[in-house]
């Protein structure tokens, strides 16, 4: 009978975790790789930016509680949670004059801190880690609470023009721990009018306008930012259209482009929420009301907020698909537009 060597079970052991060592590290490498091909992205994005011009950038496109979201089971999440996607971040826009060596960020988010070393980044010409001006939309934690970082427990900023409208700027200046920046000048807060312009460099001028929100805590604006040539609409979170006195079509057709509510796709993927406490307009709702533009304003729409669950943030999805097929755009992070 010939004798059969038994497998040592400890060698059995080691080579199984030899193995998944190596897997590790094939991962960990394809990870850096993917990272390093990301920064050189970054890099050509930065480098084609003309200097000499103004511009603008896309920050963030998540909507206010970011992605992955807070407690979701859902496979929009899950996978997100092993491994995250570092250019998930909160709705913002950054705009840079070089020429007057100045830059703004609209939107103080969650996500500031990165946002704020991108923005620097971008504006090569000093090394101010702050922007000139913060400019706010509204009272919902995607859109304000990113000023926690200019207090003392962090950056302790001096004096940062917080750009807000009446209610806004009285919620901050009323209720802690908001109201401690403004007491140690953290941030010094500029009041805006409905439809009065500001001029903030000789190349840019910005005009806030109420929409229809949820207006607990304070009220909600759009911004139409007007560079030297171009003039953009930036509506990061509206109700249903037809609750805003203006017409979006008409607003859409004086600017050249315009970043407006992408929240959700449609009803289908807040399928345990009351749909009535969160009456965005739908993509595929704008979709429908903005069939019949010619081809030249529907390519002047870029979608942005979208919520964890938004199947648009698939580029490769059927709905991501429908959307560029119908002649509209997808808001991107780092995307910059000549102003």
């Amino acid at each position: 009978m010939r004798n059969v060597k038994q497998r040592n079970p400890n060698t059995h052991e080691r080579a199984m975790k030899l193995f998944k060592i190596l897997i590790f590290y094939l991962i960990l490498v394809s990870c850096n790789d993917a990272s390093r091909n990301k920064n050189a992205q970054i890099e050509e994005s930065i480098s084609s930016s003309s200097i000499n011009e103004t511009f603008l950038l896309v920050l963030g496109t998540i909507q206010d509680a970011g992605s992955p979201h807070i407690a979701c089971t859902k496979d929009c999440c899950r996978k997100l949670f092993i491994k995250q996607d570092r250019d998930r971040k909160v709705v913002s826009l950054g705009i840079i004059d070089p020429e007057n060596n100045k830059k703004y960020i609209f939107e103080a988010t969650p996500d500031l801190t990165e946002q704020m070393k991108t923005l620097k980044k971008y504006a090569s010409f000093n090394e101010k880690e702050t922007p000139d001006g913060i400019f706010l939309t509204h009272a919902h934690i995607g859109h304000y609470t990113g000023l926690m970082y200019l207090g003392k427990e962090a950056m302790n900023a001096a004096n940062i023009p917080v750009y807000a409208m009446p209610r806004m700027k009285a919620f901050l200046e009323e209720n802690g721990p908001w109201s401690q920046l403004v007491v140690n000048s953290n941030i010094a807060i500029q009041e805006m009018s409905h439809k009065k312009e500001i001029q903030l460099t000789p190349n840019v001028r910005v005009i806030p306008f109420l929409v229809p929100h949820r207006d607990e805590y304070s009220e909600t604006v759009g911004y139409t930012i007007i560079g030297p040539n171009k003039k953009v609409l930036f509506i990061p979170d509206i109700d249903k259209w037809d609750k805003w006195e203006t017409d979006i079509i008409e607003a859409i057709s004086k600017v050249d482009y315009a970043f407006i509510d992408g929240t959700f796709y449609d009803a289908e993927e807040i399928n345990n929420r009351d749909i009535s406490e969160i009456p965005h307009p739908f993509i595929i709702e704008s979709i429908n009301a903005f069939k019949g533009l010619p081809a030249e304003e529907k390519g002047k729409i870029y979608f942005i907020h979208f919520n964890h669950t938004n199947p648009a943030l698939n580029p490769k999805s059927d709905q991501a698909q429908k959307i560029i097929n119908n002649g509209f755009n997808i808001a991107t992070i780092y995307d910059t537009i000549k102003l």
